[in-house]
């Protein structure tokens, strides 16, 4: 799997993506920078000042999606989402349906968003990305740390008192966080990319252990950290959102489908059927991707009909256990 990279601000069309064993490497993110409610940090949180750059159907840019919707904070952000299809010259806009041009910089290609930031930078061109239009720079592409921020820095300025990280679960929070990360999050990754037997069943192996675990969990409680819904759910809703319709098909990752784990399923329509979380879900952008933007993986870029799935279906978890809003 090849797929483009800046180079000294210079856009390559390929890049190596595994090591020597065939394991698919994900390089770290490039921007750090947090806003915060008191300024301290050089980017306060201000209605307007911000903007998003997302896919529909990257799940890390998903999180961030879910989140904005949850705080109420969809006048105060504005955004930008891409073509779901990412070609040799990267992600781009278009007027595709569903997705929306580059309203406040007028670029073609997103990477064009990373020069402005750093002309000489070396790495991926990812979403999300969060924008500061005061200072015409990048703050922040990590998804993990855009969520937190928007969920604890802009209280302020967002329209629902929703909390998904309260101090008291802070540690419990991260830790889940982090459990899900490797073998879930980036193992449907790891197992799709892997160009080495030894390395996809590596990632199999590990992506169904975890997922075996939590359905255990699952059965006892109603949320990943118990009964009220964190920034772990949305960070595991956006994987177990795509699964069966794209990672167990298009990535191999099919020992089981999510639909086959009674406490998953129930669990991920539980959470879909929350309204900021569907709010943000579009499944045409997120198979138009997969299987039209990774060749080696599909060559003929051929895009299936199926599978049929109803994520409206009813389910148990509110009759079984007690719920707390968040």
């Amino acid at each position: 799997m090849a797929l483009g990279m800046l180079v000294n601000g210079e856009w390559k069309k390929t890049r190596k993506q595994e090591d020597e064993q065939g394991r698919f490497v994900r390089p770290e993110t490039d921007f750090h920078h947090w806003t915060t409610a008191d300024g301290s940090s050089g980017f306060k949180s201000e209605a307007g000042r911000y903007h998003l750059y997302v896919s529909l159907a990257c799940p890390w840019a998903n999180r961030t999606l879910i989140m904005r919707e949850i705080k109420g904070l969809t006048d105060a952000i504005s955004l930008s989402i891409v073509d779901p299809y990412m070609g040799d010259e990267g992600w781009f806009f278009s007027n595709r349906e569903g997705s929306i041009p580059d309203i406040v910089n007028q670029a073609q290609y997103l990477r064009e968003i990373y020069t402005r930031a750093k002309p000489d930078i070396s790495g991926r061109v990812t979403v999300p990305v969060l924008w500061d239009k005061q200072t015409e720079t990048i703050v922040n592409n990590e998804s993990r740390e855009i969520i937190r921020m928007l969920d604890t820095e802009w209280n302020d300025i967002a329209k629902s008192d929703a909390t998904l990280c309260p101090p008291d679960l802070e540690p419990l929070v991260d830790e889940a966080i982090d459990a899900i990360y490797e073998p879930i999050n980036n193992g449907v990754y790891r197992a799709g990319f892997a160009t080495k037997q030894a390395a996809y069943e590596e990632a199999v192996t590990e992506l169904f252990e975890a997922l075996d675990h939590w359905e255990r969990v699952l059965d006892k409680q109603r949320y990943l950290c118990g009964d009220r819904i964190t920034e772990a759910d949305i960070c595991m809703f956006t994987t177990l959102y795509r699964f069966d319709a794209v990672y167990y098909v298009h990535f191999k990752c099919n020992l089981r489908r999510i639909v086959d784990y009674p406490n998953l399923w129930g669990y991920l329509l539980d959470l879909y059927q929350h309204p900021a979380f569907k709010a943000t879900c579009n499944m045409e952008h997120i198979k138009l991707h997969y299987y039209r933007s990774h060749p080696d993986v599909n060559p003929h870029q051929i895009v299936p009909k199926g599978p049929i799935i109803n994520f409206d279906a009813p389910h148990d978890r509110a009759d079984r256990f007690a719920l707390v809003e968040a």
